[in-house]
């Protein structure tokens, strides 16, 4: 529930404006002044709502001092001159009075919805061994999922994370598990690919003694192990038919039976599933059910792949090779200018992890203080044009003369592939087919005059 504080030194106008707002259910505080206000720990409200003129300071003393938190100012018709001020000053908006009840309600509504899509911080995330990490990139997409992750963990409902592989989906699932109301419970993960298909339904669900061939004892599967936690279905797709059927009952109606038993048992779990396939079209060729792709899917949250991400490649990059480097005791080691233009334009097919196992390869293999391409060994993509191979040698080389020298050897290639293209095609088009972001391409327009077409795309 958002938290407002209502700075009014006018006792009716505060207590209507409170009743209002919690009607609309907002948790409400107030405070007849500035001063009052300064009282409270302002950072920590959604919102505040103050009278532009207070005894003593002004309501505009309180933007500084609230921030992050936004500031809205009330002023009559008569000081509107000062609300322009208060605007410039850091208020994210302001309301006359006599306000309209919709209007305000309107403003604070929408004031909300942009404060929230703007904090989507990387969740801190406590890994098996109890150290501590956090999401890494600040792109639009990745501001989304951090969004969603808030205030998906504490609905306590089924969440569907899809993704390709290595983009990091049991992070999400743990981040939405550390910030849910089941925290302090038992998160369980499996991976459904990685156990045979004979043996996933004695895993999930247990078995009793003598149910089949060598269950020499009783055995509790995981979705009980998970009770009152959160369970995390990893590769759901791969999950067989029968198993989905169990699965679905435990959605349901909350209950299991083990294989071989006769007696069902009540479990409260929260589950979290993440594939990278599509489940709808699975659903459609009946390799998987349509009723349990509907029960997963009450929150999806969508993860893109490295490919799309902008800049956060480099930030990601640099993170992951200072922990190469400890792990490897080679401090000090850096990715050249060519190796960095490298792993911005290269298309990861494999994502994070595929990052991750490049770095390794180039701290293992570096000589001297500066990583360079071919210590990276990326090998060439289907979708991506390469340069020649670097000569042993060329990692002796400037690293600025490195970069020049790969640019260089792509030009040709890059101005005849747009040149020819570039009517049938779209940016993104082009960018996907060249391996590259459409930023990376833009840049490229203009270091070398390519100016980009204005004329409709040829039609059928």
């Amino acid at each position: 529930m958002p938290r407002i504080l209502i700075v009014e030194d006018e006792a009716i106008i505060r207590s209507a404006l409170k009743r209002l707002l919690e009607r609309h259910h907002y948790s409400v505080s107030e405070a007849a002044s500035a001063e009052e206000a300064r009282t409270q720990p302002l950072s920590d409200f959604d919102l505040i709502i103050s009278d532009l003129r207070l005894p003593g300071e002004p309501g505009t003393t309180l933007i500084e001092l609230a921030a992050p938190a936004p500031v809205l100012i009330m002023t009559s018709y008569a000081s509107m001159r000062s609300a322009v001020d208060a605007l410039k000053q850091g208020a994210v908006d302001y309301v006359a009075k006599p306000f309209d009840h919709t209007e305000l309600l309107e403003t604070v509504e929408r004031i909300l919805h942009k404060q929230s899509m703007q904090q989507g911080t990387p969740p801190d995330i406590t890994d098996g061994g109890g150290g501590r990490q956090t999401m890494i990139g600040d792109c639009t997409a990745m501001q989304e999922v951090y969004t969603r992750i808030r205030k998906t963990a504490p609905a306590d409902v089924t969440v569907l994370i899809q993704g390709e592989s290595g983009t990091g989906k049991e992070l999400v699932a743990r981040a939405i598990h550390q910030q849910s109301k089941r925290a302090k419970a038992p998160l369980i993960c499996v991976n459904c690919a990685a156990i045979p298909e004979t043996l996933i339904e004695s895993e999930l669900f247990g078995h009793e003694k003598g149910a089949f061939t060598g269950a020499s004892a009783a055995r509790t599967g995981l979705v009980e192990a998970a009770d009152g936690g959160t369970l995390f279905l990893d590769e759901i797709g791969e999950l067989p038919l029968d198993a989905q059927a169990r699965l679905l009952r435990v959605l349901q109606e909350g209950e299991i039976r083990k294989i071989g038993s006769v007696e069902t048992r009540h479990v409260d779990v929260r589950l979290i599933a993440a594939t990278h396939r599509d489940l709808r079209a699975l659903s459609k060729s009946g390799e998987f059910r349509l009723d349990l792709y509907y029960r997963l899917n009450v929150m999806q949250i969508a993860l893109p792949p490295l490919r799309e991400r902008e800049d956060d490649v480099l930030k990601i990059a640099d993170i992951l090779l200072e922990k190469a480097c400890k792990r490897h005791e080679r401090p000090g080691l850096r990715l050249s200018r060519a190796a960095r233009q490298d792993l911005r334009d290269y298309p990861w097919p494999g994502n994070v992890r595929e990052l991750e196992n490049a770095l390794e390869r180039g701290v293992i293999l570096a000589e001297g203080h500066l990583i360079h391409p071919d210590d990276l060994g990326l090998g060439p993509a289907t979708n991506r044009p390469h340069p020649p191979a670097v000569s042993p040698g060329a990692s002796t080389n400037d690293d600025a003369t490195t970069a020049d020298e790969d640019d260089l050897s792509l030009e040709d290639y890059f101005q005849h592939f747009v040149l020819e293209h570039q009517d049938q095609m779209s940016e993104t088009e082009l960018a996907q087919k060249l391996g590259i972001s459409r930023k990376n391409l833009w840049e490229r327009r203009q270091r070398l005059g390519i100016p980009r077409k204005k004329t409709a795309r040829r039609q059928n």
